[in-house]
C-alpha cells in the first residue's frame, strides 16, 4: 500500500519538534520526495526511510522553506554513495535557480556524481508531471509572491486521489484540480497575501468536494490545533485533521 509520511508540517519558521514542510509519497518502487527544506536527509533516516529509495523530488516554488535542503541532501546522497539517477521537476523559475545556486557550490566539479534529470513543468492547468505504473501525477499553478504549483497525485494501483495546495491563496485552478481527490493537504498558514488560512483550507475542501482534509504549513509557535481544525471545519464537514511530523497516511 502506498503511504505519505510528513517529514515537517511548519510554515516558514520551524521549532525544535516541527520541521518546515515537506512530505514523501512511497510505492513499491517509486519515492516522491515533495519539497526539501531542512535537512531531508536526516528527517528520511528518522522515519525510516531510506535516502536511496528517493527517485522524484518535486519542488513546488523557490523559497527557502521549500528549496534550501536541496543542496544538502544533493551532497549528502552523493557522499553517502548513491550511484542510481534523481529526477527533479519543478517550473522553470524554480529549477533554473536551483541550478544556479548548487553552480554557486561548484557541483560539476564533485567527482563521481550521480545523476540528476531536470524536468520542467509547464506553467499551464493540469500540467503533466510524473507518470509511471505507480503514479499520475498533475500540477497547476497557485496564487504566491513567486511561481508556485499545486499537485493531484493519483495512485495507479487503487485509483485513490491526494492533492496539494502548496502556498497559494484560494485559487479556482486549485480547486479545480483538487476535485473530487480522496485526500487534500492544504496549507493553513493565515490569511496572508499568497498564503490561506484554515478557514479558506475548508472552504477549497469544501468547494473541490474533497473526502478529508489535512492541514499543513501552519504557525507551529502560535498556533491552537484545536481551534485551527474547528474552522476548517465551520466551512467543510468531512474528516479535518492536523498533520504532525513523521504522521503517516496510508494512500
Amino acid at each position: 500500500m502506498a503511504t505519505i509520511t510528513i517529514l515537517g508540517c511548519a510554515y516558514a519558521i520551524p521549532n525544535s519538534t516541527h520541521e518546515v514542510t515537506h512530505f514523501v509519497i512511497q510505492g513499491n518502487a517509486t519515492g516522491i520526495l515533495i519539497d526539501c527544506g531542512s535537512n531531508p536527509t536526516v528527517r528520511l533516516e528518522q522515519a525510516n526511510i531510506s535516502y536511496d529509495s528517493i527517485t522524484d523530488l518535486i519542488l513546488t516554488h523557490f523559497h527557502p522553506d521549500h528549496i534550501s535542503g536541496a543542496p544538502l541532501m544533493l551532497m549528502n546522497m552523493w557522499l553517502l554513495g548513491r550511484k542510481k539517477p534523481l529526477r527533479i521537476h519543478g517550473l522553470a523559475h524554480c529549477l533554473d535557480n536551483l541550478t544556479k545556486l548548487m553552480q554557486a557550490y561548484e557541483w560539476d566539479k564533485w567527482p563521481d556524481f550521480f545523476p540528476v534529470e531536470f524536468h520542467q513543468v509547464p506553467s499551464i492547468k493540469q500540467a503533466p508531471v510524473l507518470t509511471n505504473d505507480e503514479f499520475s501525477i498533475q500540477a497547476s499553478p497557485g496564487n504566491h509572491m513567486v511561481p508556485v504549483i499545486g499537485l493531484r497525485i493519483k495512485n495507479n494501483i487503487n485509483q485513490r486521489v491526494l492533492g496539494y495546495s502548496a502556498d497559494t491563496e484560494p485559487d479556482d485552478a486549485i480547486i479545480r484540480l483538487v476535485s473530487g481527490a480522496d485526500i487534500l493537504i492544504h496549507e493553513a498558514t493565515g490569511k496572508f497575501p499568497g498564503h490561506s488560512s484554515a478557514k479558506q483550507a475548508g472552504e477549497v475542501a469544501h468547494l473541490a468536494k474533497v473526502g478529508s482534509l489535512y492541514l499543513i504549513h501552519y504557525d507551529v509557535h502560535k498556533a491552537q490545533p484545536s481551534k485551527l481544525t474547528a474552522s476548517a471545519q465551520r466551512q467543510f464537514t468531512g474528516p479535518v485533521k492536523l498533520t504532525f511530523d513523521f504522521m503517516r497516511i496510508a494512500f
